[in-house]
């Protein structure tokens, strides 16, 4: 789980791995590990998510986090445009820290859509660079499931 402070990454696995939701926000010190069993189509897959500390001005992500993984998460708060311009250069981090990795963008906070920064040309930018899109809800549960059906999909096809 990569992105900027606040976009919502510790939500989102809480919500995955806990089916919980809080309005509380509470900042990621280093990286939170948590993991969860799926199915996916048959094959049980064991996901260990790192969810590592959103990046801003005074705390950058160490690319030793990135090192060997499967698949990344590149969360965006759809209400901030600035998290998308930390969103490309996390994924250029991935890319070059771990090329195997597969990653996916999550536009989280589609519950605020109303209030979004992140315009329709953002998000099919994003998706003509070849990048799987998934607009997201953690508190509203909304493609959660999907999200991480999706990501363990594509690490486990490519």
């Amino acid at each position: 789980m990569l992105g900027s402070f606040a976009v919502g990454k510790t939500s989102l696995v809480q919500r995955f791995v806990n089916s919980i939701f809080s309005e509380k926000y509470q900042t990621t010190i280093g990286v939170k590990i948590d993991q969860k069993i799926v199915d996916v189509d048959g094959s049980e897959v064991n996901l260990l998510l790192w969810d590592i500390h959103g990046e801003d001005d005074y705390q950058k992500v160490k690319p030793a986090y990135i090192m060997g993984s499967s698949g990344c998460f590149i969360v965006v708060d759809g209400t901030r445009k600035a998290s998308l311009e930390i969103g490309y250069e996390l994924i250029e981090m991935a890319k070059k820290t771990a090329p195997n990795s597969v990653i996916v963008v999550l536009i989280n906070k589609c519950d605020l859509k109303d209030e979004w920064d992140i315009t329709n040309d953002d998000i099919a930018g994003l998706r003509s660079a070849g990048f799987e899109v998934i607009e997201t809800s953690a508190k509203t549960n909304s493609a959660i499931d999907t999200a991480f059906y999706t990501i363990s999909k594509l690490m486990l096809n490519k």
